[in-house]
Parts: structure tokens; C-alpha cells; sequence
């Protein structure tokens, strides 16, 4: 009797196995992009009729991107700075807004680090004896 019942357990764990191999089944195949899919808006009659029809391939301009329709269903667009925030950001200075702009441009004045930037990028890692730095006076 113990034989029959190991042998049972033996044929279920082997038949489970079996039903684990070959190409993937469910997890492989090929299936659309759920990100991709975009809502379309609904089709509604204009209350003016004299509206020139768009050209052809223009975007619709009641609908923004795909990314944007995310992000606005996500986070539900801008959100107002509460006064803690908007007190840590006036004391640590606000960036100007076009900043980015700014930066890029050849016109910039930029500062050489010199030597010593470059020697403690370029310091090993470490707390031995190679990593040990020094400071000239």
C-alpha cells in the first residue's frame, strides 16, 4: 500500500511537471502593447456648422498625446505647491525657467575646477593606504 500511494504521488508530481515544459503557452505569445491603446473621444456634432472641416492627418486639438492622457488620468494634472513647499523652494533659491536653455548655450560662462576636481574623480576607492588623499596647505 505505501508503494501504490508513493507511486501516485510520484505520477501527480510528474504529470504537474509535464504541464510546466514546452514553448511558454500563455507567457510567450505575441499580444498588443495595453500602453499603445488609445481612447478615442466620442463624436459630437458641432453647434456651429460653418466650422471648416481639419486637414487631413491633423491632430484633433480636443485630445492631447497618449503620455499625456496617462499622466493627466494618474496624477490629474498640475497640482497647487502647498506653503511648505513653496517656503523650502523660496529659501533655497528657484531656478530660473529657462534655465536648461541657459546652460547649453556657448555663451555661458562655465568655471574650471582645475587639478583638483580632476584628483578626486580620479582618487581610488578604498580605505587602504592607496586611497588616502593629500590636502597642500
Amino acid at each position: 500500500m505505501r508503494k501504490f500511494a508513493s507511486l501516485i504521488v510520484l505520477t501527480a508530481a510528474g504529470a504537474t511537471l509535464a504541464g510546466c515544459g514546452g514553448d511558454g503557452g500563455v507567457f510567450n505569445r505575441e499580444r498588443p502593447d495595453e500602453f499603445a491603446v488609445q481612447r478615442q473621444a466620442p463624436l459630437v456634432v458641432p453647434p456651429d456648422f460653418t466650422l471648416t472641416p481639419p486637414a487631413p492627418g491633423a491632430p484633433r486639438p480636443a485630445e492631447g498625446t497618449a503620455s499625456e492622457q496617462a499622466l493627466d488620468a494618474l496624477f490629474g494634472g498640475p497640482a497647487p505647491r502647498s506653503k511648505v513647499e513653496t517656503s523650502v523652494l523660496d529659501r533655497a533659491g528657484r531656478a530660473d525657467p529657462s534655465i536648461r536653455s541657459q546652460v547649453g548655450d556657448t555663451g555661458t560662462n562655465t568655471v574650471a575646477k582645475g587639478r583638483v576636481t580632476r584628483d578626486i574623480v580620479a582618487a581610488p576607492e578604498g580605505d587602504g593606504q592607496s586611497a588616502s588623499t593629500v590636502i597642500p596647505s
